[in-house]
């Protein structure tokens, strides 16, 4: 039985990990299961799993989570050093499925334990790529690709060495063929409605701006150890090649799969060994041609504005995913447009220069600045276009 801790258990990747392990009853046992803020749907995994733990990270809802669970036996504990600890808690295997910068302390503290981190939170490895990375060569922890694009990489990759260059594909997301006026008109409703996964909403609007595909340029970096230049993205709308390794004799390995994120969930828990999932499987025959094409930076300048960050290094992936965080919410929440999204993001690397981050208390302390800053720059849009709605009325 490989013991397995999940982190954002209520989310999409938790949910559909929580799917697998109820069809393997035999292979895996929950020790933990944790959630943000949705109480009663972490009640009902930990008791659907059999967890041992369950651990709620805004501890307001402590006394809820604590009645919800009286008399099951499941120990629960609430706050954000309470994740950390359970992220740290003995288990075989950590399944990293917390959206956003959240989820590094607790990613950080497994890989330090030595646990092996199946990972799905791809901003913690674009803010502290480094200090994730040497701690999981220092304790010997695996760090296991979730993504899709990123999971098919390490599927087909032989040898980094021998490597000349690796893509990832991006759906293009639901705006693919918009011009940026009619970009500028969009919802959020529209924006979370991506035409292949079913993601949530911050994810969404990201692939929708292809800020997902920079982020991922970056995490790539990190997981694979290669240069900059060596790194490409390519629109594929069918979502059905997930990565390409091209070796430097010219042969191109691609990983192809359904748009189910159960495949690499499967894939990372089973590891080195593979499960079946119920998953639909491909028929080539009647998909009958696949479909490829450059993206386009004027369009959506959010994948540029991430190639920049991450060809400048330091402290710039880190301000880039803080800055954009705020403008997604900013933009879910009603207080900007979709265009500004990438312009606050713009607007907060230009705006700040700190230096590389060496441990977490300096990773937490540029997400800070840099969230206040976009916050900035997300109320000035704001306010500007207040300003011009009332101008035209």
């Amino acid at each position: 039985m490989k013991r397995i801790t999940i982190l954002g258990a209520t989310g999409s990747v938790g949910s559909s990990t929580l799917d697998l392990v109820a069809r393997n009853p035999d292979r895996f046992a929950v020790e933990a299961v944790t959630a943000g803020r949705d109480w009663r749907r972490l009640a009902e995994v930990a008791q659907a799993c059999g967890a041992r733990q369950a651990v709620i990270a805004d501890a307001a809802f402590h006394a809820e989570l604590k009645d919800a669970l009286s008399g099951t036996g499941i120990a629960v504990s609430a706050g954000p050093e309470a994740l950390v600890e359970a992220a740290r808690a003995p288990a075989d295997l950590v399944m990293a499925a917390i959206v956003g910068a959240a989820g590094l302390p607790p990613t950080l503290a497994a890989l330090e334990a030595g646990t092996t981190v199946a990972l799905a939170n791809k901003e913690a490895l674009v803010c502290a790529g480094s200090l994730m990375t040497a701690a999981a060569r220092r304790t010997g922890a695996d760090l296991l690709p979730v993504d899709s694009e990123h999971n098919a990489i390490f599927q087909v990759l032989e040898s980094k060495e021998r490597v000349e260059r690796i893509t990832l594909t991006a759906s293009g997301g639901p705006f693919r063929s918009l011009s940026l006026d009619e970009m500028r008109a969009v919802t959020p409703a529209e924006a979370v409605r991506h035409p292949t996964w079913s993601m949530g909403a911050k994810i969404s609007v990201d692939s929708a701006t292809l800020m997902n595909k920079g982020l991922e340029l970056i995490e790539a970096w990190h997981l694979f150890g290669l240069r900059p230049d060596q790194l490409a993205v390519l629109v594929h709308p069918q979502s059905l090649v997930h990565g390409l390794v091209e070796y430097v004799d010219g042969s191109v390995l691609a990983q192809l799969g359904p748009a189910d994120m159960r495949v690499p969930i499967a894939h990372a828990l089973a590891w080195p060994e593979r499960i079946a999932t119920p998953v639909e499987r491909l028929n080539l025959a009647a998909i009958g041609r696949l479909e490829f094409e450059e993206p386009d930076r004027i369009r959506f300048p959010a994948l540029a504005l991430a190639e920049a960050a991450l060809a400048a290094g330091q402290c710039r992936p880190c301000v880039l995913n803080a800055a954009n965080e705020v403008a997604v919410a900013a933009f879910l929440g009603g207080a900007i447009g979709f265009l500004d999204i990438a312009a606050v993001v713009e607007d907060s690397l230009a705006a700040l220069a700190p230096g590389c981050p060496e441990t977490l208390d300096d990773v937490s302390a540029i997400d800070a600045e840099a969230r206040a800053v976009a916050q900035q720059f997300v109320s000035k849009r704001g306010e500007r276009a207040f300003a011009g709605k009332r101008r035209a009325g």
